[in-house]
Formats: structure tokens, C-alpha cells, sequence
């Protein structure tokens, strides 16, 4: 990549936009409004009042326990955001994973989130084992700490909540085209409205081919090719009685890049900018979402909330399997394993949630009763090729001659889970509220029954009408995959074994600086317990080992963040977040940090606006010195990133045109974003992006 081409067209662009904006202001203002209609919204959307996923109803930020963060479409829309992973990087208690396989994986306050039950859509879990198709979210809610009370089994750090668009009564149609300086396009249609009466719509259709700035050995380059649709039809058979119903489909397939290797001193050993996989190795994913959600208002206090999504993942991958060698040298050869493989995921979820409003004994109750469920199947055929050994220069393998569909036995997982859960939040007076609530939870999996009853409970003291200091301890659970301890050598032989727990205790306050400009602030101490931990006995005559659920992991640490409007043309969105995080307990990492948990990170979104036209945004994004592993053997180095954008809004024959420009990577500084030694993920160079924009 040529970086002056880079600043060469961006400072032309600005120009360009800087003359346009003076011409603009010399000529009328009539078309302002137009300015705010092409985003889809107010600016002052940079702060987002409440999250529905917290508490599973539109309590305000000020009055949940808990600390939770609002990412929404106005940002995105921003940042040309094309996956989960850019929408993230603006909370600073989310550090990215590895890549690999066109997939992101992330980790909340350090713990990694689980594709199965780390992530959510609209409320239910949602499978998310491929990179998400963002363009139909209106905003994403991070939550966090253990949040099992609500939604199950999941991770101590949090979930993230993907809330998707609406159908709208108005009429909305817009059309935008994107593209880079390697060649990648994005084309979108975002369309709603009315169909008849009191039946609206919205519709998202993308069509998106990326070039990625690493290249396969034998010189080809990198690509993807994604499409998306999107519908969701609301019909309002009453006031009272709401229903939608909805279906998206998501073809997406890549080359494989599964990442760089490292050496002892966090270098990478292969060449930067090639790609370890062979070209003709890639993943074809096709994601199909279809159900329904249904509400239902008793009265001005009482309302049903009830849905069900069914979800269906599959996935041929076709690997080259590259193996990093140990003591491997660039140049060196080494092995390449190739299979061809099917996946079939299929995520059937449920929920009914009763909510109410009642005052009893002088106390205001907020009233949450709800139940939720999950089944899941999994499905896998295989077949594997024989061992490649290939030297970097040498002509690139032949494609083998694979085809899962040469295997006639078929892997499979099945369980399902269901919980029933109550929430209370107490109004005792206009200063102290207290949150309760409890779960019972129950899964049925062959080897792996389990039954957990968990607690959460919150206070806030409210000391002025604008700010909130609360405390709150709330636990998860993660169920472990054998019921029993199966080693007839070991002293606990049989034994049951339960679930990992999770416990948070976290402390908070919360500032509503002014109308549109919201600062947070938490210190909080999760402890993960119950891995497993085997020790070796030397000297008894029958066991050969003992083993115990007393593994111990704890991160604690402290958060701020600020989230609006600074003044009337300075919004903002920054975060940052110090980390201890340590397995305490641990049969091979005791006294470690977890991989891809820094001590450090911040982020920073910013936008100026320079006339009611021309507006400007920077960004950075830091992450400190983080382990690549768990054995803490290699580290990869702290980095900073920064970004820049502007955008110019016009009016061409009636319609709404928005131009925007982005750099991500301004400095083009080489840096390592998430994964391990075998499966590093190389930051992206400079990159120059630009979009038009039309609204009709």
C-alpha cells in the first residue's frame, strides 16, 4: 500500500468538502433538516437513555445497578462499521480475540465470550459462531458482569445485545455504496414504511465484496463475498395487540486466514502481509433467522412480551490446516493437514415475559416474570486428506480431493435448557431503589443434567435527580460437560461435578451531566470458580490423582466512560478500563494473566461539527501490552490507533446526498490485534474508505 496515494485523496476530499461547505453557507440553509434525516437521526442520539437487554424492559440507565454500555447506529453508521468486531472497539472493556476463519471472538473484563451464549439478538441467544450482519442493528448493548439471572448459562464478563431495526410508519428508502482503496465494495438498501394500514415494514438488502491486504503465497489475493437480506413486517391489530414477524438470510464466503505465528519475543515469524493457509482453502456460511415476537398491553401497567426465533447455521470449510512448527524459522517448511468439513448449527429459542407496575405497601414495584428456553442441535461430517509438507517459494499444492459427503457417519450434540426468572426493582423513596431477582435454571444434556438457582440484587441511591451511586452482586453459571468425575484411578472418582459459578461484585455511579451528555463509572471483583484441579498422589497405594472443582480465577478492575453531547457541535463516545485479571487456582497457569487481557485500554469516537454541512470525526483506540497466551510466554506489544473521517451532506435534484470520507490507521502503525502464537491477527494498514449516501 502507497500511503501518500492515501493523504494525497483525503486532503484533495477535505478540500473538496472545506470549498463545498463555504459555498453551501453562501447560498441558503434551506435543506438542514436533510442533514439530520440521511443519518436516521439526531445527533443527539449519541447518548442512548436506556438498554432493553439490562433488565429485559426500558428501565433508564440511571436506575439500573449495573454497568452497561449503548453503542448505537449513529456510530456506526460513522465509522462505515462492516462487522461486530469495529463496532466493539469503541467500549474499552471489550478486547478483540483471533480472526481466524472469518470470525471474531471477543472478551468482556477479560473473559472470553462464548458463541453460544455469550451474545444476544432482540433478548434471545443467538448463535453467533460468524461475523454478524451489523447493517440491520440499530444499536448494540454491551452488559456487563455475570448476567445469568436473565438469560442462562454465560460468561462472567457480560454479553453483548444486538438490537435489531424496527419497521417504521414513515417512508424511508436509502440507498448507499461504499468502497476502499484495494477494491472493496459494499452496496446497501435500507427501505420501511407503511404496506397498509397499521401494517409497516423495514427491509435491508447488502451486497458486499471485500479485498484484504494480505495475499496467499502463490500471489492471489484474499476475498469475500457476503449477501445479505433482511425483512420485518409489524402489523397492529389493535392498540394493545402488536405482532411482527421476521426472516434474514446471511451467504457468506472467504478465503481462510488463519493468522499469523509468533515467536518468543511476539514477533511475527512468517511473512507480514502472507497468509500461512492455502488459496484455494475458504469457508461458505449461509445463516437463516426466521420467527416472531408478539406484545400484548393488559392496561397502562400490565404487559406480555413473547417471542421465538429459530436460527440455522451451516458452514462447509475446506481447510489447508496450516501447523505452526515449533522452533519455526521464516522460509522454513512445515505441514499443512487439509479436511473438508460440515457444520450444522441449529438454535431454537423461546421466551414470555410478563411485566408490571404496582404499589404495595407505599413501595412502587417494577414487576418482571418471565421464563426462556433453548434447544440446541449440532451436526458434523468430515473428511480428512493426507499431510501437505510445503516450503515458502515452492509451487503452491493442489486443491485435494475432498467432499465430506464421503462421510456416512454424522457427529452430533443435542441439549436443551429452560429457566424461569423474577426481577423487582423497589421504589422506596426519590432517593433509594433496590433491585431483586432470582433464577432457576435446568439443562438436559446426556452426561451433563444440571440445575442451578442463582441470586442478583442491586441498590441505588439516587443524591440528585440527574445522578445514581449503586452496588450490586449478581452470579452466573457455565455447565460443565461430564456429569461425573470418570478417572476410576482418582481419589474423588464419581463424584458429581457442577457447574462453573461466577460471582460479581460491582460498585457504580452514574451522572447525567446534562441533558444529552451521560459519565459513568464502576469498580468491579468477579471471581470464576469450579474448574477443575487435579493434583498427583505420590504415596497412595490405590489413586494415582485427586481431583476438585477448586479453580479460581478473578478480575477486578475499574471502568469510566462518557457518552454525548460535550457542547452543541462536540459529541462524543469514550471509554477506558484498568484490568488485574489472574488465575488464582489453577492446575497449569496459576499466578497468570488470561491471553488477550491487557491491563490497559481506552477508546475515543468523536465528532465536530463545522457548519450545519461539513462535520469531522477522529477517533483512537488503545490497548495495552497483552499475553499471547495463557502460559504467558510471548506478549504482544501495547498500540494506538487513530482514525478520521468527515462527512458532507448536500441536496441534488430534491434528494439527500451524504459523502463521507474515512481513514482507519491514520499513522499506518503496525500493530497485533487479537489471538495467540498460532493464529495472530496482523492490524490493518491504512485504510481509505469512502461512501455516498442517498436518501429518497
Amino acid at each position: 500500500m502507497q500511503l501518500n496515494r492515501i493523504f494525497v485523496g483525503v486532503s484533495l476530499g477535505l478540500v473538496a468538502l472545506s470549498s463545498a461547505a463555504n459555498e453551501s453557507e453562501a447560498n441558503t440553509n434551506a435543506n438542514a433538516m436533510e442533514v439530520i434525516t440521511i443519518n436516521g437521526a439526531s445527533f443527539d442520539d449519541y447518548q442512548v437513555q436506556d438498554a432493553s437487554g439490562a433488565m429485559r424492559s426500558n428501565i433508564p440507565l440511571l436506575e439500573t445497578a449495573q454497568s452497561v454500555t449503548v453503542i448505537p447506529e449513529i456510530i456506526m453508521a460513522e465509522q462505515l462499521a462492516t462487522t461486530l468486531g469495529e463496532v466493539l472497539n469503541n467500549d474499552a472493556s471489550l478486547s478483540p480475540g483471533s480472526t481466524q476463519r472469518n470470525r471474531e471472538v471477543f472478551s468482556s473484563r477479560g473473559f472470553e465470550l462464548s458463541s453460544s451464549t455469550g451474545y444476544l439478538r432482540d433478548g434471545h441467544q443467538h448463535w453467533s459462531h460468524y461475523q454478524q450482519p451489523i447493517e440491520t442493528l440499530s444499536r448494540v448493548e454491551v452488559i456487563k458482569g455475570p448476567s445469568s439471572i436473565l438469560y442462562g448459562q454465560s460468561a462472567p464478563g457480560g454479553l453483548v445485545n444486538m438490537v435489531t431495526k424496527k419497521p417504521t410508519v414513515a417512508p424511508l428508502f436509502e440507498l448507499s455504496a461504499d468502497t476502499d482503496q484495494f477494491g472493496s465494495t459494499r452496496f446497501m438498501l435500507d427501505a420501511g414504511g407503511e404496506i397498509v394500514e397499521d401494517t409497516n415494514y423495514r427491509a435491508v438488502l447488502v451486497k458486499q465484496d471485500v479485498n484484504f491486504d494480505r495475499d496467499y503465497y502463490n500471489g492471489e489475493t484474499r476475498e469475500r463475498d457476503r449477501f445479505l437480506g433482511s425483512l420485518n413486517i409489524e402489523h397492529h391489530f389493535s392498540d394493545d395487540l402488536v405482532v411482527n414477524a421476521y426472516y434474514d438470510r446471511t451467504n457468506d464466503k472467504a478465503g481462510l486466514d488463519t493468522g499469523a505465528w509468533l515467536d518468543d519475543n511476539g514477533d511475527v515469524v512468517s511473512e507480514k502481509h502472507t497468509i500461512n493457509d492455502f488459496s484455494w482453502a475458504f469457508t461458505d456460511i449461509t445463516v437463516e433467522n426466521i420467527g416472531a415476537n408478539l406484545s400484548y398491553f393488559f392496561n397502562s401497567q400490565w404487559d406480555v412480551q413473547v417471542g421465538y426465533n429459530e436460527q440455522t447455521f451451516e458452514r462447509e470449510r475446506f481447510e489447508s490446516s496450516p501447523s505452526y512448527p515449533s522452533g519455526y524459522v521464516a522460509g522454513d517448511s512445515y505441514d499443512s493437514n487439509p479436511y473438508d468439513r460440515f457444520d450444522d448449527w441449529q438454535f431454537k429459542t423461546a421466551y414470555v415475559d410478563l411485566h408490571g407496575q404496582v404499589n404495595f405497601g407505599g413501595i412502587e414495584h417494577n414487576l418482571l416474570f418471565g421464563a426462556n428456553s433453548l434447544d440446541y442441535y449440532y451436526g458434523q461430517l468430515i473428511e480428512r486428506g493426507d499431510t501437505i509438507t510445503y516450503t515458502p517459494g515452492d509451487t503452491e499444492p493442489s486443491r485435494p480431493e475432498l467432499d465430506y459427503h464421503n462421510d456416512d457417519t454424522l457427529s452430533v450434540t443435542k441439549y436443551d435448557y429452560y429457566g424461569v426468572y423474577f426481577q423487582d426493582l423497589m421504589t422506596l423513596s426519590e432517593h433509594w431503589q433496590v433491585a431483586v431477582g432470582g433464577r432457576y435454571d435446568k439443562q438436559n444434556r446426556s452426561g451433563a443434567d444440571n440445575e442451578s438457582v442463582l441470586p442478583k440484587v442491586g441498590v441505588l441511591y439516587h443524591p440528585a435527580e440527574n445522578s445514581t451511586i449503586y452496588v450490586n452482586y449478581s452470579e452466573g453459571f457455565e455447565p460443565q460437560s461430564s456429569e461425573t468425575i470418570d478417572d476410576e484411578l482418582d481419589q474423588n472418582y464419581g463424584m458429581e461435578i457442577d457447574a462453573v459459578t461466577s460471582k460479581q461484585w460491582e460498585l457504580g455511579a452514574k451522572w447525567q451531566v446534562s441533558e444529552r451528555l451521560l459519565v459513568n463509572t464502576a469498580v468491579f471483583n468477579i471471581e470464576k470458580s469450579g474448574t477443575l484441579i487435579s493434583e498427583q498422589l505420590d504415596d497412595d497405594p490405590v489413586y494415582e490423582t485427586v481431583t476438585t472443582q477448586s479453580g479460581l480465577q478473578t478480575h477486578k478492575g475499574f471502568e469510566i466512560s462518557a457518552q454525548g453531547a460535550v457542547t452543541d457541535k462536540w459529541f462524543v463516545m469514550t471509554s477506558a478500563m484498568y484490568l488485574h485479571a489472574e488465575y488464582e487456582v489453577d492446575e497449569s497457569y496459576q499466578g497468570n494473566t488470561p491471553a488477550d487481557a491487557p491491563k490497559w485500554s481506552a477508546s475515543l469516537w468523536s465528532r465536530y461539527e463545522l457548519t450545519d454541512k461539513l462535520a469531522l470525526n477522529a477517533g483512537l483506540f488503545y490497548q495495552g501490552a497483552r499475553f499471547a497466551d495463557n502460559a504467558n510466554t510471548v506478549e504482544k506489544d501495547a498500540y494506538t490507533r487513530v482514525d478520521v473521517g468527515a462527512t458532507y451532506t448536500t441536496d441534488v435534484m430534491g434528494k439527500a446526498v451524504g459523502l463521507r470520507l474515512n481513514i482507519e490507521n491514520l499513522f499506518d502503525t503496525d500493530y497485533l490485534a487479537g489471538g495467540g502464537t498460532n493464529n495472530v491477527t496482523i492490524g490493518d494498514g491504512a485504510t481509505a474508505r469512502l461512501q455516498m449516501k442517498v436518501a429518497f
